[in-house]
């Protein structure tokens, strides 16, 4: 069943009206795991950082050796048409994806030849201002560029972070924050994390367990053009305890903070509200 309604569908060169079929029983996504995706937002009449989204799915598709055909530029003006569909005040998520269709020399290895490409468009709401959750840890990490593709927006490190969010809510808890392979903090289950202490904002350092998001990207940015300092730097699990705010960066919503790491419990404090403004006043600076 989809997350989202309304949803589009581009595929084989036009839009599509509802959830199509874009995928058969013998293509090598479908049963060997070659998709990848990205994911933009659409919200208040902006659709801040798209170019940047429909970029990393062509690194992602490259990254699991399939051969991306169609270009970022194409992307976008495509999901522009399909957004003419939806009425200006939608929060839509925006999902362009790569799979693979044929198999190489060996049937695990995909094979020559442009993979199946699609975008979909689903009406998500963007989450409400007082959103925030409650976190706590998995004894599920995160795998490294020897195990897994982390280098990529891949389909099949999701069932990992599954894991991680089934473990969350059998405690009670939305979320999990999540160790790298060496036990520093690397992110949530879902997204990129940032803490705050004594008004300075830290977030891991990328080391290439986890993909460092291009909302990440952005906050980072804005918060030091905004004269607050940022440290991208190694953290620990106790670090996050003493922290006096705790937020979470992903596409989706861009920022939810955290009020809970387990027992301790965390104010939505001024730069967690701060880092918020700031993203939605860069985007309507961009238009």
């Amino acid at each position: 069943m989809a997350t989202g309604t309304n949803i589009r569908t581009w595929v084989d060169g036009r839009w599509h009206d509802g959830d199509a079929m874009i995928i058969r029983a013998a293509d090598h996504g479908a049963w060997l795991g070659s998709g990848v995706f990205d994911g933009a937002r659409h919200a208040h009449g902006l659709t801040p950082d798209l170019d940047r989204h429909c970029e990393r799915v062509n690194r992602s598709a490259e990254a699991l050796m399939l051969t991306p055909h169609i270009d970022a530029a194409t992307m976008v003006e495509i999901v522009k048409e399909g957004l003419t569909a939806y009425a200006p005040d939608a929060a839509v998520y925006i999902r362009p994806m790569y799979w693979g269709i044929a198999g190489g020399h060996s049937a695990i290895v995909p094979g020559d030849g442009p993979p199946g490409f699609a975008i979909c468009l689903e009406e998500i709401p963007m989450a409400p201002q007082d959103h925030a959750v409650r976190v706590t840890t998995t004894r599920f990490r995160r795998p490294v560029l020897e195990d897994a593709v982390v280098n990529a927006k891949a389909g099949c490190l999701y069932p990992n972070n599954a894991r991680m969010l089934a473990e969350a809510a059998s405690r009670g808890f939305h979320n999990a924050l999540v160790a790298d392979a060496m036990g520093n903090l690397a992110e949530s289950a879902t997204a990129n994390v940032f803490l705050v202490k004594d008004g300075e904002v830290f977030t891991p350092i990328p080391n290439g367990t986890f993909l460092a998001g291009i909302t990440r990207a952005r906050h980072i940015a804005n918060l030091r053009a905004d004269g607050i300092t940022v440290h991208e730097t190694v953290l620990s699990f106790d670090d996050a305890r003493a922290a006096d705010e705790l937020f979470l960066s992903g596409n989706m919503n861009k920022v939810t903070p955290v009020t809970a790491f387990d027992d301790l419990s965390y104010q939505v404090g001024p730069v967690t509200r701060r880092a918020r403004a700031l993203y939605w006043d860069w985007a309507a600076s961009t238009g």
